[in-house]
């Protein structure tokens, strides 16, 4: 049977098509959005990409809350007289129709004025009237046609940042004063003496005077002001070397040119800075659609709805919520706070927390942990504890995700600038003092040559260069990093900890087994229809891999929430669900989740579901295993022991039942002796992560989830894990050898400065051309390694 793709989303439509226009559509949501892209104009959606759309949800109860003008007030960023600006986050944004009819959105209601869509942080910025108009009524009519935002906790409470642009602006300060000086050094160069060039000499040299001073005084300022700071504090970090260097070529360039001397080093100091925040710009330059910094405000809402005395139900900020109220948590949301279960049947995803994936069944009397997902279902819980007060708040109150990592960690750069600092000052003193004996008049221009020549530009571009260009190399093969100082640390690496759940099993591809009886063709064909009807995550699983295409009519369908479905038909019925649902023993296996199946109240037999390891794990670890130690800290029991022992070297440590608390404590334990990375993927692990050396988690979509890291890498990518380890290692042999090639130049610069016959263009040439060597040596040399991950 050939299967009908949905005309708006390109869902397999099964045997529910839906036909409308003469064509064919999964279900009535889409078929419904279709309907207002056509009314509306934006037929042209679906030609731009075809089977681009998303399946509606049902979002009218969801969003209540924002009848609430207070949290209103504290989302909107504008506003003002009848006008409202809002920025919402759409995770659901793909491909270039989604950003269409998202920027056309004032077609399909009036009150929109304008919207506008950033496609790297899958974000749309709304400009609407409120005459008639709110931004529920805007959520609403995004949720409708499949876009529905993600609006949480977490955007209640930031308040928006400010864009620093000064990087850039001060960037380009330096590049046009750069461009100009260099235009007007060249009849410098070549010694030109034609007339009005020697007329108007002078003028040049003052006309680049003035082209340095906004880039000493204001482009290099951050330069000074770390030296500063750091000689404030007894440390000689790489930018006091420059700041001399810098500081230097502007008052001997100016002496130069006020006495008549020379034309000074203008086009040195300009292409010096220049080229030292174009380092910076590249070092900085991250990916900015990726949330590293997570915690449970990211994924906790806004507001809930709370009971009050009289049962009439309000929606409240969820920071209001206190001990002993009543709450209603409706099906696919996030249990915000630690409570006990009153009312209904609860069905937890608790792998937000946990990591582990199968859903978790509780009954009235039993208690609700904070970040749990209800998955079918409304409930009434009872308050224990405020949002403040919860576990999971707690987790994330540990003083270990206030650590700032790169404060602790000495870079490369920090190393080597210390001992060239000390190495150029030593040797301009020294000559200094050599030449005062011999030829005082030479003293001055020895000690000032010294300087300009051996400022440590190629030292200070070396490492942002080949970092930055290394985390750009690894972003594109999915494996996305903080900033350069993480690739560092990863260079250092002697240790790896690995949760299980998700990291080493996925989700993507579960086993499923058939145990006992056969089933005849009408059972099949009859458990087949009765999948077809339930929503659960395990039906839909089940109902994917029967082969059977008879779908019946059901005469009777039961669904008992967090036990088992029912279904009826011409007298013989179909049972699916828990042992104790369907009359059976429970088993005693620890490792496997397990469906079973009665026909007419006879047990036939049961669905084993098994987590399947990630392909090509024992290569991975074998290599691994050879450079550094390898351990699992799991909170799952040790039922799968002798698996990951076939998997794992043999001096392994395995670790099972651990709780978050726990694997934080074992890496603070390892870390007295090792340089750990943790790798990891459940909010569990987030203590672990954060603690490490270098946390990184393993996200099968990575704009989806990860906790706070300090890397996400795509799980599609696993595999790579040790040619990432071993390139950034790599990368630090690239600097080193930067910074040999970097010495060569100083020496043959050295030699012209101690020896007093430097001439302003051998620091003309020498100074920029280091720069640029250095720079293209670097960008080649990981060009090259970048190779290895294809």
């Amino acid at each position: 049977m050939t299967n009908i793709s949905c005309y708006h989303c390109g869902d397999d439509c099964g045997r529910n098509v839906v036909q409308f226009d003469e064509k064919d559509f999964c279900c009535n949501g889409c078929k419904s959005v279709y309907e207002i892209f056509t009314s509306n104009g934006l037929a042209s959606y679906y030609d731009i990409e075809a089977k681009a759309g998303n399946s509606p949800h049902e979002v009218q109860k969801k969003y209540d809350f924002l009848d609430n003008q207070e949290i209103v007030e504290q989302l909107v960023e504008f506003n003002e007289e009848g006008m409202q600006v809002v920025s919402l986050s759409i995770p659901s944004i793909h491909c270039s129709s989604c950003i269409w009819v998202l920027e056309n959105l004032n077609r399909l209601h009036p009150s929109i004025v304008a919207s506008q869509v950033d496609f790297p942080k899958k974000t749309i910025r709304a400009t609407y009237k409120t005459d008639g108009f709110s931004l529920k009524a805007l959520v609403l009519l995004l949720g409708s046609i499949g876009y529905e935002p993600n609006i949480s906790l977490d955007s209640y409470a930031k308040q928006e940042n400010k864009v620093d642009r000064s990087l850039i602006y001060k960037l380009g300060v330096a590049g046009f004063a750069f461009g100009n000086v260099m235009l007007l050094s060249f009849p410098e160069y070549f010694e030109v003496e034609e007339f009005w060039l020697e007329q108007y000499k002078q003028v040049f040299r003052w006309l680049m005077f003035v082209f340095s001073l906004p880039v000493v005084f204001y482009a290099a300022q951050d330069y000074f002001i770390s030296a500063y700071k750091g000689l404030r504090s007894k440390l000689l970090n790489i930018d006091v070397p420059i700041a001399l260097g810098v500081l230097t070529l502007f008052v001997r360039s100016t002496i130069d040119i006020a006495f008549d001397l020379g034309s000074g080093f203008f086009d040195s100091l300009t292409g010096l800075v220049f080229f030292l925040l174009l380092g910076k710009f590249f070092q900085q330059k991250t990916y900015a659609y990726l949330s590293f910094e997570r915690d449970y405000k990211s994924y906790f809402p806004i507001a809930v709805t709370r009971l009050n005395h009289g049962g009439k139900e309000e929606n409240v900020q969820i920071y209001k919520i206190e001990k002993g109220d009543r709450i209603l948590v409706r099906s696919q949301e996030i249990i915000p706070v630690d409570c006990v279960l009153v009312k209904g049947t609860a069905e937890v995803d608790y792998s937000f927390v946990t990591g582990e994936a199968q859903a978790i069944f509780k009954e009235p009397g039993d208690k609700l942990f904070a970040g749990g997902k209800q998955l079918s279902g409304v409930l009434e819980v009872e308050v224990l504890k405020s949002v403040s007060q919860s576990y999971l708040t707690q987790l994330w109150g540990n003083s270990v995700f206030t650590k700032d990592k790169a404060s602790q960690f000495q870079t490369i750069t920090d190393s080597i600038g210390k001992r060239f600092t000390i190495a150029v000052l030593s040797i301009a003193f020294l000559a200094t003092i050599f030449w005062l004996f011999h030829d005082p008049s030479l003293a001055l221009n020895v000690f000032t040559a010294v300087l300009i020549i051996a400022c440590p530009c190629a030292v200070a571009l070396a490492a942002p260069f080949t970092l930055g260009n290394m985390v750009r190399i690894f972003g594109k093969h999915k494996f996305y990093l903080k900033n350069t100082n993480v690739l560092e640390r990863l260079s250092k690496i002697d240790a790896a900890i690995f949760d299980k759940t998700g990291t080493l099993t996925t989700n993507q591809k579960d086993a499923i087994f058939y145990e006992g009886m056969e089933l005849t063709d009408t059972e099949t064909a009859l458990l087949k229809t009765t999948l077809r009807a339930s929503n659960h995550p395990l039906s839909r699983y089940l109902y994917d891999i029967l082969k059977s295409n008879a779908i019946m009519t059901l005469d009777e369908f039961q669904e008992d929430t967090g036990k088992g479905i029912e279904g009826r038909a011409k007298q013989h019925s179909i049972k699916v669900g828990s042992a104790a649902y369907v009359g059976s023993k429970t088993s005693s296996s620890l490792t496997n989740t397990e469906v079973y199946v009665s026909s007419d109240e006879d047990v036939k037999g049961r669905f084993v579901f098994k987590n399947n390891y990630r392909d090509g794990l024992k290569e991975v670890f074998a290599q691994l295993g050879n450079k550094m130690e390898l351990g699992i800290l799991s909170g799952d029991n040790d039922g799968e022991r002798a698996q990951l022992q076939d998997i794992f070297p043999n001096n392994t440590q395995m670790l099972f039942n651990q709780k978050p608390e726990n694997k934080l404590e074992h890496i603070q334990e390892l870390q007295k002796n090792h340089k750990v990375l943790m790798v990891g993927d459940g909010l569990n692990d987030a203590g672990a992560l954060a603690q490490s050396d270098v946390g990184v988690a393993v996200s099968e979509n990575v704009n989806v989830f990860s906790p706070a890291c300090d890397g996400i890498l795509d799980a599609s990518n696993f595999t790579k894990l040790p040619t990432f380890l071993e390139l950034s290692q790599k990368s630090m042999k690239i600097i080193k050898m930067s910074f040999l090639f970097s010495l060569c130049y100083n020496l043959v610069g050295l030699y012209f400065a101690v020896t007093g016959q430097l001439q302003p263009v051998i620091a003309a040439i020498l100074m920029p051309l280091s720069s640029i060597s250095i720079v293209v040596f670097t960008t080649l040399c990981t060009n090259f390694l970048g190779k290895r991950l294809k």
